[in-house]
């Protein structure tokens, strides 16, 4: 999720950039009304709206800006950088659960990543099952890819360790975006396209505030097995195949809303990195406060979203990376240093 590395085509760029905000401004949004879906129909339809693409899409972004650091120095040189963000925060959340908010009965664990950690521990993983398909042809990484996201569904294990299950749910996006050119976004979304998709994008709305409660939101986080979700069959997996479809198609509806040139948006996605990581603590105190008891309506609701959406703009903010850049983008230099080291003896061995 490195914010300064990103491909040579400067209206991608852009395109990518005024995405990645509007996905961190859902990312923000969905995590607010969490809270609240189980009393306020409204806010649950808008969560599953939300769930039903924004998190695909965030991992094809993630996708589309690796192409230019998976291997070599640039690759290493942000695993590192993801291994060590992992390592703060995991300890941080911790430390704050223990120390402050006293909270009980959570399995502590730098194997078990902590809410919206598991992206990073996903991410160094998708790094590494591409770099391991990386000789494939792109259909065939694809193919496997979507293979693997099924079947991980079968397996007896909690998907939450290692963030297991939701590497393998979304493997797809990330190879998706790895190999996706902005060339074909730019022939497929020609002005008739667009105001069809948008059209399209409504009636998805509306279909989800009208049978929105039928969906389990356990689907669309992927973190859990099929039996977890209450379904043993052994057709089970078509179930997931139907839902990649359906995130296909809301990913492809919200694009079209996506400008496709350069604007205020573009500079503020190339800090979405800092909004991710931050706007967790303020969700955990907001739900450690009295915050969500006087929430009880759509309007009170509606003012959260509003505050969520402010407050996505203010960690945006340049000052805000200047003040908090050493803990969200530690420098790894000194890790690389240690790496050569390390490493030396065996290099000398392999000379002679």
């Amino acid at each position: 999720m490195k914010t300064n590395i990103i491909p040579s085509n400067p209206r991608g760029e852009a395109f990518f950039l005024n995405l990645r905000f509007l996905l961190i401004i859902c990312v923000f949004i969905g995590n607010a009304i969490e809270p609240l879906i189980q009393d306020i129909d409204a806010m649950h339809a808008l969560y599953v709206w939300i769930f039903t693409f924004h998190m695909p899409l965030f991992v094809f972004v993630t996708g589309y800006f690796a192409k230019t650091n998976l291997l070599g120095l640039p690759g290493r040189r942000l695993m590192l950088q993801i291994s060590l963000q992992y390592v703060i925060f995991q300890s941080l959340y911790s430390i704050l659960d223990v120390a402050v908010f006293k909270v009980q009965n959570i399995h502590h664990s730098f194997f078990a990543p902590y809410l919206l950690l598991w992206f990073l521990a996903s991410h160094l993983c998708w790094r590494v099952l591409l770099t391991v398909m990386n000789k494939w042809m792109p259909r065939q990484q694809l193919a496997v890819s979507l293979a693997l996201g099924v079947l991980v569904g079968y397996l007896q294990v909690d998907g939450v360790w290692l963030s297991l299950s939701r590497t393998f749910v979304y493997l797809p996006f990330f190879i998706a975006g790895y190999h996706f050119s902005f060339a074909y976004l730019e022939k497929f979304f020609t002005p008739l396209a667009r105001a069809i998709i948008m059209s399209f994008a409504g009636v998805m709305l509306v279909a989800v505030v009208l049978w929105g409660q039928l969906i389990d939101a356990g689907w669309l986080h992927g973190s859990m097995t099929y039996g977890q979700l209450g379904h043993d069959e052994w057709y089970a997996g078509a179930y997931r195949l139907a839902l990649y479809a359906l995130q296909l198609l809301a990913g492809i509806a919200f694009l079209s809303f996506v400008p496709l040139r350069v604007s205020r948006l573009t500079d503020l996605g190339r800090r979405t990195l800092y909004v991710f990581l931050l706007h967790g603590f303020i969700i955990r105190f907001a739900a450690a406060s009295p915050l969500y008891d006087r929430i009880t309506n759509t309007a009170a609701s509606a003012m959260l979203i509003v505050g969520a959406i402010f407050l996505t703009l203010v960690l945006s903010h340049p000052l805000v990376r200047k003040w908090t850049s050493p803990v969200i983008e530690p420098p790894v230099q000194w890790l690389l240093k240690l790496e050569r080291r390390a490493f030396r003896p065996f290099r000398t061995v392999s000379k002679h």
